[in-house]
């Protein structure tokens, strides 16, 4: 089977909206777009929160998360759930996976396989495979 190219990859990762990676549970997602698409700019978002309330003096006490912190967590709830869902998917998981990250000492596990472990190849029973080569289009 040939892996596909750096390209094909682009192409494929470029197909989801960010409407549909932030708020649709369907579908799978590969470790490429859940790093740099959702986990990465959400943690800078968070640091940013964090300062603000620091600057502004909204924190709840000295060095300790404020109102903006809290208000962007709120917010960032449901695109959390529904990114991680569609994680557990690529993984062959159903998302009430998710709810293993509840118990102490156990939600390491959802945490290394949602964020460092391959999808599973080839097609399963939430769509197909994202990783798979593309199909080169005809030319009209």
């Amino acid at each position: 089977m040939a892996h596909p190219t750096s390209s094909q990859i682009l192409e494929k990762e470029k197909a989801m909206t960010y409407s549909e990676l932030l708020f649709s549970f369907d579908g799978r997602l590969n470790r490429s777009p859940y790093w740099l698409k959702y986990s990465l700019p959400v943690m800078v978002l968070y640091m940013v929160c964090w300062g603000l309330d620091a600057m502004l003096g909204t924190s709840f006490q000295p060095g300790n998360v404020g109102v903006i912190y809290v208000i962007f967590g709120l917010a960032n709830l449901y695109p959390s759930i529904a990114v991680n869902v569609k994680r557990c998917h690529d993984r062959g998981r159903s998302g009430w996976f998710l709810l293993v990250g509840l118990v102490p000492l156990l939600n390491i596990w959802p945490a290394i396989e949602l964020g460092f472990l391959r999808g599973t190849v080839g097609a399963n029973q939430y769509g197909p495979d994202p990783l798979a080569p593309t199909q080169p289009q005809a030319a009209a």
